[in-house]
């Protein structure tokens, strides 16, 4: 039997996406086909008002609504399957809708309210959308590889477990890229994701998926990874919030992706919503339910509660460092002007100190990510991408075929990494250390700053095939430090003019300079992310 071309085979996936929005009911709206640049405000032209009310509803509201019965699980599933429907016509980010699933487990959910008048769980009837390389039982679990198209989830994956018995109800799997390695979302099985507010521009990735189909309503919490930026890049391209958590935090067992259990740099599961309250419920709900019993990996930390205010009533300021630039790439205007705006407010809080942050050597920190990505030389990836004949992606080729870091490393040459990693590590826990006014009664350095605030890109998102600097977001990658994402602002072609004059400080740089054009950016979110010490992640998140 002859093999499928991978021009079948993608037919074939977007055929089974397709069908799956057209088995939701009411149908899901056409949309226009002259689509304007931001498609935001379409959905509230072509959903009922209820609708819009429902999925413009934060999920902290949503579980308060539905744990005391003020609205049914069924009525908020149908909804976000709709708008979740129009999501994918608008941005091209869904691999597939589930409503039978859907619609059934919220008709369990609805009929057990009603038996025992109480919640299943703190999750009890809230939708939420899955990115789809974390797997579920019998569903397609491809990694964005056109040859992996026909690998199934064997379980659902230990997060989704942990989740569904909090009561949620799993709706919508989302797309992500070619290698699951761009900061963008673009694959030969679905096409480009684009950013809903500017459909010129990349909705991020590898989570791009989730940040499109949230930035457009279209959920109001899912599940993404992260390995170098691939929560916070689509977090903060699509003006959300987004949590990268320190590793060993949340279960990760199955999922699927190439070197699946390499340990030089770890990848996480977290969440993106669109409220901060979104990322506490999921991250409360996940450690709560001691992951470490089944995922030994997992670390046994309880969710602190923390009483920040409690060291403010003792004296003692909150001291946030700004990190202006990593002295490699300088930001674009929106992002520095972003960041003046959140100082600014800052600076009027008496219980707040804010520091500039230096940045350590930030470029031997790309050096050192980049070269332990692949130990294996990139060779899964690359035979993933090859045993279809699929093409490679532009970002594809920039992060394996382009990158002068991709070897093959021999154990020897691992562990010189991995020290190199360490003593990195170590340095820049000095750095931190430095900024402590006091000692602690073992004489340890205290009253440090608490977290850093830092672009979490060199720019808004970036036109398609342009997002070639993870400076930003690997950094912490590296470090294995928490980082929220949060939206400030929007891009204004008026106020962020180009900067003329400007000498860039070397070829990446240079790049990012030419990039910026500020019409290009128009209405683009502009975020910034909050960075803590290693497991201090109920700080970076407070």
């Amino acid at each position: 039997m002859a093999k499928s071309s991978w021009q079948d085979v993608a037919a074939t996936a977007q055929e089974l996406r397709d069908t799956s929005i057209s088995r939701i009911y009411p149908p899901v709206p056409d949309v226009p086909q002259d689509l304007a640049k931001n498609v935001t405000g379409i959905p509230k032209q072509l959903l009922t008002t209820d609708e819009v009310l429902i999925t413009e509803t934060g999920p902290e509201e949503l579980i308060s609504a539905l744990a005391s019965g003020r609205i049914s699980s069924a009525v908020v599933v149908n909804a976000f399957l709709r708008r979740a429907g129009l999501a994918q016509k608008l941005t091209n980010c869904i691999t597939e809708l589930l409503p039978e699933e859907a619609l059934s487990r919220a008709k369990f959910l609805d009929d057990y309210y009603h038996e025992h008048r109480s919640p299943i769980g703190p999750l009890h009837g809230l939708p939420i959308s899955v990115k789809e390389h974390i797997g579920m039982k019998g569903k397609g679990l491809n990694g964005g590889f056109v040859s992996w198209w026909d690998h199934k989830g064997e379980e659902d994956a230990y997060v989704l477990r942990i989740l569904w018995r909090a009561g949620c109800v799993f709706y919508a799997r989302t797309t992500q890229p070619q290698t699951l390695m761009h900061l963008e979302t673009s694959n030969n099985l679905y096409g480009v994701t684009v950013n809903p507010f500017n459909r010129d521009l990349t909705s991020g990735g590898s989570s791009g998926g989730e940040g499109a189909l949230i930035g457009l309503r279209g959920s109001c919490l899912g599940i993404g990874s992260d390995i170098g930026g691939s929560i916070r890049s689509p977090a903060a391209n699509c003006g959300l919030y987004g949590f990268r958590p320190t590793s060993y935090r949340v279960p990760v067992k199955g999922w699927t992706v190439t070197m699946l259990n390499e340990e030089q740099i770890v990848a996480v599961i977290g969440p993106l919503s669109t409220s901060l309250e979104g990322i506490k419920l999921f991250m409360k709900t996940i450690v709560s339910a001691k992951p470490w019993l089944v995922e030994p990996s997992c670390l046994p930390l309880p969710w602190k509660n923390l009483e920040l205010e409690h060291s403010v009533r003792q004296g003692k300021k909150l001291r946030v460092g700004v990190l202006w630039s990593d002295d490699v790439v300088k930001p674009h205007p929106p992002i520095t002007r972003a960041l003046k705006k959140v100082v600014d407010k800052l600076e009027d809080v008496n219980a707040v100190e804010v520091i500039n942050w230096k940045p350590y050597k930030h470029d031997e920190a790309w050096e050192i990510i980049a070269s332990m990505y692949f130990a294996d030389g990139a060779k899964e990836e690359i035979d993933a991408i090859n045993a279809s004949g699929e093409p490679w992606r532009p970002l594809s080729k920039f992060i394996i075929r382009e990158n002068p870091y991709v070897k093959h490393l021999s154990v020897e040459e691992i562990w010189q990494w991995t020290g190199r990693r360490e003593d990195y590590r170590c340095k820049y826990a000095e750095v931190w250390n430095q900024t402590a006014t006091g000692t602690g009664p073992n004489g340890e350095p205290a009253d440090m700053v608490d977290v850093i605030l830092a672009p979490v890109g060199p720019g808004a998102a970036p036109p398609l095939d342009s997002a070639k600097y993870w400076g930003y977001t690997s950094q912490w990658n590296l470090l294995d430090y928490p980082a929220l994402v949060f939206p400030v602002s929007k891009v204004d072609p008026d106020v962020d003019k180009f900067e003329e004059g400007y000498e860039p400080m070397n070829e990446k740089d240079a790049f990012n300079y030419r990039l910026y054009e500020p019409e290009k950016y128009r209405e683009a979110p502009v975020s910034l992310q909050l960075i803590g010490r290693r497991y201090e992640d109920e700080k970076a998140s407070r």
